[in-house]
């Protein structure tokens, strides 16, 4: 069953929303595109479609420049302009503030870097029989690629040298490069047997799932001037100039800070606590992950910071004893838990920074703070490009 329509508005998910007879959500149009599309489920409020022809496409319509997009679910964005992308994605943005946030808030030009060759880290899915690449989309079926348009080139090379080896019985290889390059691999093979098919690939350390490695097991990138080592089973941001910028931006619209507390909530290895302790009078990291609270911990070490303090606990389970300034959060998709939105409330910082991955939760939170914080600045990071993916970043002051 198909229908010819126009497509209207992005939606988070890849989707462009069009009405008809009723809501239809379309994978690979463009807004305003006239466009045919082949209905695949039908559910009582709407349906979901793909583009099976384009009658009138969109002028920023072009050609994706990778061999397997389409098929490979990594990206879902290649076949629109980069600068209609991040446009798109800050109307899904402003869409989410006012929808759910129910929040009127001016949008900050949006922060952008390259849209391909930017990724520091991927994770690679390795086939049955062998082949390195990404699922499918909606399916555990492996695409086998050769490289991808979206990682650095350090990457790709360690990706065509594994497309030389034999991977059967490896299930994951992420790759993170930085000073050099490691890998985190999922596997049930014995350590020996991955050392060996390992062997003259390019990896500066091989690290598991049991916290155990072989070699070095930390990178090191540069953190506007700082040394910042993380391990591969700690996170860091795969599009690391631009994260590099938004901790710029971060330091350069918060007030002086030389007299300031910094609590920074899901701090990950410092990325943002570690800058900020530069500035402020002291800094609070709070941390779940082990591992990347102990990264944390060497990174205050090998940069000689004695004003950063780590702490290994869930936000949740934190207890804000002391009076802060300033709290910053960068929490999972899920967003904040409501007893930490609670407990924020209750300590009053005089700034809220809220860094976020998924604008439905973005908005609905600051919904929660809106009763005593006013919203001084929004804007969209466009930490995936090419991908669905929206990052948000708001400034709050309580009243």
């Amino acid at each position: 069953m198909s229908q010819i329509i126009k497509a209207q508005s992005p939606v988070y998910g890849g989707y462009i929303i069009a009405r008809d007879s009723g809501v239809l959500f379309i994978k690979g149009a463009i807004p305003n595109e006239v466009v045919e599309v082949a209905i695949s489920e039908k559910k009582r409020d709407y349906s979901i479609g793909t583009v099976t022809n384009v009658i009138e496409p969109s002028p920023y319509r072009i050609n994706p420049p990778c061999s397997v997009f389409g098929t490979c679910g990594g990206c879902h964005f290649q076949f629109i302009s980069y600068e209609r992308q991040v446009s798109m994605k800050e109307e899904i943005l402003l869409d989410s503030v006012s929808r759910i946030g129910k929040l009127k808030a001016p949008l900050s030009p949006a922060l952008t870097d390259k849209n391909y060759n930017y990724r520091y880290r991927g994770q690679f899915k390795i086939s049955q029989e062998g082949g390195i690449g990404f699922y499918k989309e909606g399916t555990r079926d492996v695409v086998p690629v050769e490289e991808c348009p979206l990682m650095i080139k350090e990457i790709n090379l360690i990706v065509r040298e594994l497309n030389n080896r034999k991977l059967s019985g490896i299930k994951e290889i992420h790759i993170s490069c930085g000073d050099a390059v490691n890998a985190l691999i999922k596997s049930k093979l014995a350590v020996e047997d991955i050392e060996e098919i390992m062997s003259g690939v390019g990896f500066s350390g091989i690290a598991f799932e049991n916290g155990e490695s072989i070699g070095k097991d930390y990178i090191k990138l540069d953190l506007n001037g700082l040394q910042y080592t993380i391990t591969p089973w700690s996170f860091f941001q795969a599009h690391w100039n631009l994260n590099r910028k938004v901790v710029d931006l971060i330091i350069s619209e918060l007030p002086p800070l030389g007299n300031m507390r910094v609590l920074d909530l899901y701090a990950g290895a410092g990325n943002f606590s570690l800058p900020l302790a530069a500035h402020a009078s002291q800094v609070v990291a709070v941390e779940e992950n082990r591992y990347a609270a102990d990264d944390g911990q060497r990174n205050v070490k090998l940069n000689n910071i004695k004003n950063c303090r780590f702490i290994n606990s869930s936000a949740e389970r934190y207890r804000i004893q002391e009076k802060f300034d300033i709290v910053l959060l960068d929490p999972p998709r899920s967003g904040l838990h409501s007893d930490i939105a609670r407990k924020i409330l209750d300590s009053s910082p005089g700034k809220i920074v809220y860094i976020s991955c998924n604008p439905a939760t973005f908005a609905r939170d600051l919904r929660k703070f809106s009763e005593r914080y006013n919203v001084d600045s929004l804007r969209m990071i466009d930490f995936f490009p090419n991908t669905y993916h929206v990052e948000a970043l708001a400034f709050m002051s309580l009243r």
